[in-house]
């Protein structure tokens, strides 16, 4: 079979059209063409042209079906490659986009590291002192229908806290303790403030701390009510020279002279209260020189502790204490109790609830940063598509898909994200790092904590990527070519 090709030539010449037929010219008439002075030359060109005929012949319907090119997916891999590319050509913008994102993980690597730092530092001092114990209060005094806090009235005695020595027998260490604390103290020029506990020989064990230098006071010593102190390891800094001796010194504690025969090993900070910035009294001699006896009989204390053999025994031992001082103070329903039973482990568990509350609420308010780098971020986004229109348009006009669009912004997003949260998170823990060295607490940062600086740069990067890439796969072919 054979087909006519046809060339059409146009030039401007004459007023002359040559044509070209089968090889043979033929001459058309010039004025059916003719403009103006000058005529269009139009040459017409017709072809033989021979077609093989194909070993195996199509079917009309396989001729009517469009032929389908085979597009090859981009790989993320080369999406992500693109992207770095293109990041890398906007190093500042890509940076002070990044900024948001850095500023809101470290915040919160940072302020959780912290939080659990200080937060295991106090379990720590807690726990030296000793998980099985429990604390008995006097009941509080009110002045004016104002409490003043427990161990303020003198409902309990030391003939209380002898009693439960010998009548609990899930006790296997009871210590009686007076507690007054803006004690003055003065040695030579020296003039300090500090707390006061008058107690008994049971105090080293039971609330797990030793004397570093000297020794406590003896049992004669509290018999006779003797002027002897054990200071703390801050009072003797306070007090005392490096080159100094503390031991066999004498000191005035308001106003009265005592010797010092000890220093008590450091233990840090339980609370609000500094063990190293205490002085330790014989109980006799508190009672009668430093507080006055105030109790109709025996001596007043303001509770005891109570030390069990371990901690499962505490909720025994704390319905035993209960039934023997309602008993001695004779309190039957609907009686309140004059005293006040804490338990060292509930103690714990409330600091830990009360401290990992305020981690996730101080937490909260420093991710509110990481919300402020994500609108940066889409906000940037949205720029780089309108800038880049004339780029989507080519890319498609190139067998790009809308998809590979998507794919391409999306991931531009999350990359300024993920190198953003990481950064942060180096941050944050260099900041907390920093923290637990200066003011010497430990330093913690749990995995999970690391995790989750990752997963929140990630979903901060796909909710921040999501509109602008969506923007940018939907733009139409022609209208981005055409776009400025």
């Amino acid at each position: 079979m054979s087909l006519q090709l046809i060339m059409v030539e146009i030039r401007t010449r004459q007023c002359r059209v040559p044509t070209i037929n089968h090889g043979r010219e033929t001459a058309l008439p010039c004025p059916l063409y003719h403009s103006g002075a000058a005529g269009i030359d139009i040459t017409l060109t017709l072809y033989s042209v021979r077609k093989t005929p194909m070993k195996t012949r199509r079917s009309p319907k396989s001729l009517m079906r469009p032929s389908r090119r085979t597009k090859r997916r981009i790989s993320l891999l080369e999406i992500f490659l693109m992207a770095i590319e293109t990041l890398w050509s906007n190093k500042v913008r890509s940076g002070l986009t990044m900024l948001g994102v850095i500023i809101g993980i470290s915040s919160v690597i940072a302020i959780t590291s912290i939080g659990q730092g200080v937060q295991k530092a106090t379990e720590l001092r807690i726990e030296a002192l000793g998980t099985n114990i429990l604390q008995v209060s006097a009941a509080a005094a009110r002045t004016g229908g104002i409490s003043q806090g427990a161990g303020s009235a003198s409902t309990l005695t030391w003939e209380d806290a002898q009693a439960i020595a010998k009548q609990v027998p899930a006790a296997t260490a009871v210590s009686a303790f007076l507690y007054r604390p803006n004690i003055q103290v003065v040695r030579g020029n020296v003039n300090i403030s500090t707390t006061a506990i008058g107690t008994d020989l049971n105090f080293p064990t039971v609330r797990n701390v030793q004397p570093e230098l000297g020794t406590f006071f003896r049992q004669q010593d509290l018999d006779i009510a003797k002027a002897v102190v054990v200071i703390g390891a801050k009072v003797r800094d306070d007090l005392f020279a490096p080159s100094e001796t503390a031991i066999g010194s004498d000191i005035r504690i308001q106003g009265k002279r005592y010797n010092v025969v000890g220093v008590m090993e450091r233990k840090g900070s339980v609370g609000l209260q500094d063990m190293n910035d205490m002085v330790y009294l014989p109980l006799t001699n508190m009672s009668a020189q430093i507080v006055g006896n105030n109790a109709l009989t025996g001596v007043a204390i303001n509770g005891f502790w109570l030390q069990s053999s371990n901690a499962d025994q505490l909720e025994s031992a704390q319905f035993q204490v209960t039934n023997v001082l309602r008993l001695r103070h004779n309190i039957r329903p609907p009686k309140e109790d004059d005293f006040r039973v804490t338990n060292e482990v509930d103690l714990i568990k409330t600091f830990t609830s009360i401290m990992g509350s305020l981690t996730l609420m101080v937490g909260a308010i420093a991710g509110i940063s990481l919300v402020v780098g994500g609108i940066g971020i889409a906000n940037i986004m949205l720029v780089s598509v309108m800038e880049r229109t004339r780029e989507i348009g080519l890319r498609k006009a190139v067998g790009a898909t809308s998809g590979a669009i998507l794919n391409q912004f999306l991931m531009e997003a999350i990359v300024i994200s993920i190198i953003g949260g990481a950064i942060g998170i180096g941050l944050g823990i260099a900041l907390a790092f920093t923290a637990a060295t200066l003011f010497k607490f430990p330093f913690v940062v749990p995995l999970w904590l690391v995790v989750v600086g990752f997963g929140l740069s990630l979903i901060v990067g796909v909710l921040a990527g999501g509109i602008p890439a969506r923007n940018a796969a939907k733009l139409d072919t022609i209208l981005a070519l055409h776009g400025e």
